[in-house]
């Protein structure tokens, strides 16, 4: 399989929003944890195997230029290459585009991240892929650009902000992060002025048929471009939140149960337009992630097998309470669920799933599947739920575990497993783990 040692770094922007704080500088030679965001963008390349990096900058220019000077002290070959006029994010790397490798990485001169390009680099080149884009969760989906995906992966559609009253998207944000095959950029070769990744690559390549992938990791990248935004990467890094995934460095997570554990219990939930946040959701998953763990959500949904509602449904109630937790400053990493049911008996169920599972709860294929995914530590995770099945999978998984007063609150006494706390809510929970010894 061909390798991609080949990283793009865009770093043509005035980075008015970020004078204040950069000063006389360029903004990817702001400092955070005494280097700049352009030497963690490098170390990053390196633990990539990438050998070849090219700059493409504008405004201080020759400051970019002094500061890297041939790449050797970072143990690469840099190149800078500046541009007389703006030309976007993309209309320099158009440009030159004959000068860059079969395959290559770009990032924005404005992300911070700690993310493992071999394994993004790998998804591209097995897939055959065109044109790769990293998207993650945030906090504000409403402000965001959002990416609609297939059960493959695949980008469908890319939703502007603001988006239509009443219709709700994942919460899957363009991370500014993206693998890309040359010769995917021939269409604009000869086009003069601004060209965007997102405006005129990704909508382009999507309009042509191109094979548009999203790279779905909650690994860190954030862009430091304002100063508020600034500060929080400055944040993270004093948390220690930015460091390179790896096996040796698992992160702990809180695993969530769905139905009268973040939202009210209704029963076999089957429209987004019955879902209801909890009170105080937001901000309890607010104080966990500060906390440092990772948020999973592992739902059973029998709703699936009985014939009850659609995998489409279904995605407009994650969509949904993906939507309303970030009006609320939160969100979740992955939702997981299991659609099976092995009982018979249901008007217009699905025989195909009518099957016993590893996944259904108190099963533990959810939470191993999401430790593999995310690298997740277990050993350091809880499992937050109301009813015992989830204080049963807590136990077989080895997690701690919490029982909420919400919903069914325990009262279904299917299992004999006892939690570790027993709490009346999910705001309780979270102060219940951080005062734990088991905490992160």
């Amino acid at each position: 399989m061909t390798k991609i040692n080949h990283l793009v770094i865009v770093a043509g922007g005035m980075g008015t929003r970020l004078a204040a704080l950069a000063g006389d500088r360029p903004k990817v030679l702001v400092p955070v944890g005494g280097k700049s965001i352009l030497e963690h963008q490098l170390d990053v390349a390196v633990c990539a195997g990438v050998r070849q990096v090219t700059i493409y900058a504008g405004y201080l220019a020759n400051m970019i230029r002094d500061f890297v000077g041939d790449g050797s002290r970072f143990e690469l070959q840099i190149r800078v290459e500046v541009e007389d006029l703006p030309l976007g994010n993309a209309g320099a790397v158009v440009n030159s585009v004959d000068a860059l490798p079969e395959h290559f990485f770009v990032i924005y001169g404005d992300v911070m991240c700690a993310v493992d390009l071999k394994k993004m680099a790998a998804f591209h080149l097995q897939r055959g892929a065109d044109f790769t884009a990293m998207v993650h969760p945030n906090d504000h989906p409403f402000d965001s650009d959002l990416v609609e995906i297939d059960n493959d992966q695949s980008i469908k559609a890319i939703h502007a902000c603001p988006h239509p009253e009443g219709r709700y998207f994942a919460n899957l944000v363009n991370a500014a992060l993206y693998v890309v095959r040359r010769d995917a950029l021939s269409p604009w070769a000869g086009c003069s002025g601004k060209l965007d990744f997102v405006k005129d690559i990704m909508h382009g390549q999507l309009d042509r048929g191109g094979k548009v992938l999203a790279y779905m990791t909650s690994e860190y990248a954030k862009d430091m471009g304002t100063p508020e935004r600034l500060e929080k990467v400055k944040a993270d890094w004093n948390s220690r939140r930015i460091i390179m995934p790896s096996a040796d460095n698992r992160a702990p997570a809180i695993f969530l149960d769905r139905d009268g554990t973040l939202n009210v219990e209704r029963g076999f939930l089957n429209s987004a337009d019955d879902l209801e946040l909890l009170p105080g959701v937001g901000p309890a998953l607010k104080k966990l992630r500060d906390a440092g763990y990772r948020l999973v959500v592992v739902t059973n949904q029998p709703v699936l097998a009985r014939g009850e509602a659609t995998e489409a449904d279904l995605t407009a109630i994650h969509n949904r309470l993906e939507w309303e937790l970030g009006k609320q400053g939160a969100f979740v990493d992955r939702i997981y669920y299991c659609p099976h049911h092995p009982d018979s008996g249901f008007e217009g169920e699905r025989r195909e799933l009518k099957i016993d599972c590893d996944c259904r709860k108190p099963g533990t294929g959810m939470i191993e599947r999401a430790c593999k995914d995310l690298l997740l530590d277990p050993s350091r995770s809880w499992m937050i739920g109301d009813r015992t099945m989830d204080i049963e999978m807590a136990r077989r998984a080895r997690l701690g575990s919490v029982l909420v007063g919400t919903g069914a609150g325990g009262s279904d006494g299917r299992f004999d497993a006892l939690a570790d706390h027993s709490v009346g809510s999910l705001d309780e929970a979270a102060d219940a783990i951080l005062a734990s010894p088991m905490k992160a």
